[in-house]
C-alpha cells in the first residue's frame, strides 16, 4: 500500500482522520514558567562550577527534573513535580541524593529558595 493509499484508509467517509483509536496516555510535566524558574536556579549553579548536567522525565504521575554534578552520577537533586500531592503537602518537592525531602510546597518559588547561598553574618 502506497502512503496515499495508507492515509485514506484511516480517513473517515467524510474525510476526517479516524481517531477511533486508543487515547494517549496522560503524562505529568513541567509548563513553561515552572521550566523557566527551574533553569535559572540550573544556570546560576552551572555558572559557578557546582552543577554540570540535568535530565527532564515526563512520567504518569510526576515530572522529574534531575541535577547532576556529572553526567555519570547519580543525581545531586531531584525537582519533582507530583500533582497528586498538590492539596496534601504540596506538588513540589526537592529530593537529595539518598531520597530524602528536603523542602516540600505548593509553590515552585518558595522549593527552590532551598538552593539560595545562605549568608553568615560575624561579629567583628
Amino acid at each position: 500500500m502506497s502512503e496515499v493509499e495508507d492515509e485514506t484508509a484511516r480517513r473517515g467517509a467524510d474525510g476526517a482522520p479516524d481517531r477511533s483509536g486508543p487515547a494517549p496516555l496522560p503524562i505529568t510535566a513541567f509548563h513553561r514558567r515552572e521550566l523557566d524558574l527551574i533553569l535559572r536556579v540550573y544556570g546560576q549553579k552551572v555558572a559557578a562550577g557546582e552543577w554540570r548536567d540535568y535530565a527532564i522525565d515526563h512520567l504518569k504521575d510526576r515530572a522529574v527534573f534531575s541535577i547532576f554534578r556529572r553526567s555519570s552520577e547519580m543525581p545531586l537533586y531531584r525537582i519533582e513535580k507530583v500533582p497528586r500531592n498538590a492539596r496534601r503537602q504540596g506538588a513540589y518537592a526537592v529530593v537529595g541524593v539518598g531520597g530524602a525531602i528536603l523542602k516540600r510546597g505548593g509553590e515552585l518559588a518558595q522549593v527552590l529558595r532551598v538552593f539560595e547561598k545562605k549568608r553568615h553574618l560575624s561579629l567583628v
